[in-house]
């Protein structure tokens, strides 16, 4: 029994620590995955090929391809498609990091 609950645990932690978390701030509504997302600040959650954008009650999932940059990044900025007057977002710069998050 304690061999199952020390595995059970072990696996959750695993999980857990795989996961990135970052955040950012939109200064515009903003598409992600065809869902429109509200000016303001956002937790950004990586797992493998899935992002999770949250503020409060709202979320959206949408696939993800991480990507390592040659130099790290400023500051945390966002690039955007636009179109019919709309910003899509395409990727997340990761401010401090050379990691890029770059939307499907």
């Amino acid at each position: 029994m304690t061999k199952k609950l020390f595995l059970g645990f072990a696996t959750f932690a695993l999980a857990a620590a795989s996961a990135a978390n970052y955040k950012v701030t939109l200064f515009q509504p903003s598409l992600l995955d065809g869902k429109e997302l509200k000016p303001g600040e956002y937790k950004v959650t990586v797992t493998e090929s899935k992002a999770t954008i949250s503020k409060g009650k709202d979320s959206v999932e949408a696939n993800v391809k991480v990507e390592t940059a040659d130099e790290k990044f400023g500051s945390t900025s966002v690039r955007y498609q636009n179109g019919d007057g709309k910003y899509r977002i395409r990727e997340i710069r990761i401010g401090g990091t050379n990691t890029k998050l770059v939307f499907n």
